[in-house]
């Protein structure tokens, strides 16, 4: 099989716990987003994240002798890569730095609703059909609902909210151009060479526009710091990816609803956030719309959770 090539295989019970608990890492990652802005700036969060991400991609890389070189006439399709990858983090910080983790995780997982549209313009092979209507009716019901609860919500709240939406926008035109330029590279490049040239410009936002780019250090928001860096950024690419080239997107995307359940739950857990009706009836509109979007899509594109929150 080649490297570009997509398997789709039934998974078995162990291969199928393995993908939910990448699911429920890669939720959970909204909790660590706002656990470590509660000690460090916006912009050098982002920074140190993606930063450490890329070492350890890129040593994982050369461990496993991936080609490094890019082909002639990649560098532009890299360049339009990076550039809406910066733009879409520095967003995402941003909103997660104004809203909850539990409204946050909710809007930014409308992003496959956002592909799903997107698709049907700009992929030629990829149309909607009326379940996929309906997928995305559902999960744009539940996005509407996050905007309508006004419990406790503050024009700030609304102002992160908003920041986040875009970033699930930003990440779907992201993902279809990938998928369009997929095939020229290998996989890891189109996740490593944005990360490198985008954490300069987090860490020069950083020192202009953080209040302060430390505030303080602990325990808990050095471990959120790795977590996002090392957990989901780097430990989750190569496992997701390694379980799509093996099994493929079909399987694997049939458990992407898992995400925004673990960071609504984890989010009033640990951060002790309300989870009121309003985003319990908005989670269940989501997740029934990724679910159906899933059991009726047969193509999906293979780097969701790799470039999410």
């Amino acid at each position: 099989m080649t490297q570009n090539t997509i398997n789709n295989r039934d998974l078995p019970f162990s291969a199928a716990t393995f993908t939910a608990f990448l699911c429920t890492l890669f939720g959970a990652n909204a909790v660590a987003i706002k656990i470590s802005l509660f000690g460090l700036g916006v912009f050098t969060t982002a920074g140190l994240r993606f930063g450490l991400a890329a070492i350890a991609i890129f040593l994982w890389a050369w461990a496993t002798r991936r080609p490094f070189v890019i082909k002639k006439g990649q560098s532009k399709q890299l360049l339009i890569v990076s550039l809406i990858f910066a733009l879409q983090l520095a967003l995402l910080y941003l909103g997660f730095s104004k809203t909850t983790a539990s409204r946050g995780v909710l809007l930014i997982n409308t992003q496959p609703f956002f592909v799903l549209f997107l698709a049907h313009w700009f992929i030629p092979e990829d149309q909607i059909t009326k379940n996929k209507v309906l997928g995305l009716l559902l999960g744009f019901s539940g996005m509407a609902l996050v905007f309508l609860g006004k419990k406790g919500v503050t024009t700030e709240v609304e102002i992160g909210d908003l920041m986040v939406l875009i970033t699930a926008f930003l990440w779907a035109c992201n993902t279809v151009y990938t998928k369009r330029i997929i095939s020229e590279f290998a996989p890891f490049q189109i996740v490593l060479y944005p990360m490198v040239v985008s954490v300069p410009f987090f860490f020069l936002a950083g020192y202009i526009w953080d209040v302060k780019m430390i505030t303080h250090l602990d325990l808990k928001v050095l471990s959120s710091l790795i977590y996002q860096s090392l957990v989901t950024a780097s430990f989750g690419f190569v496992a997701w990816n390694s379980m799509l080239q093996k099994y493929g997107a079909v399987s694997l995307h049939s458990f992407i609803f898992i995400m925004p359940i673990a960071g609504v739950l984890l989010g009033g857990l640990v951060l002790g956030e309300a989870i009121t009706w309003d985003i319990i009836l908005a989670l269940a509109f989501i997740v029934s719309g990724i679910v159906v979007v899933n059991l009726t899509t047969r193509e999906y594109t293979p780097l969701y959770p790799p470039r999410g929150v």
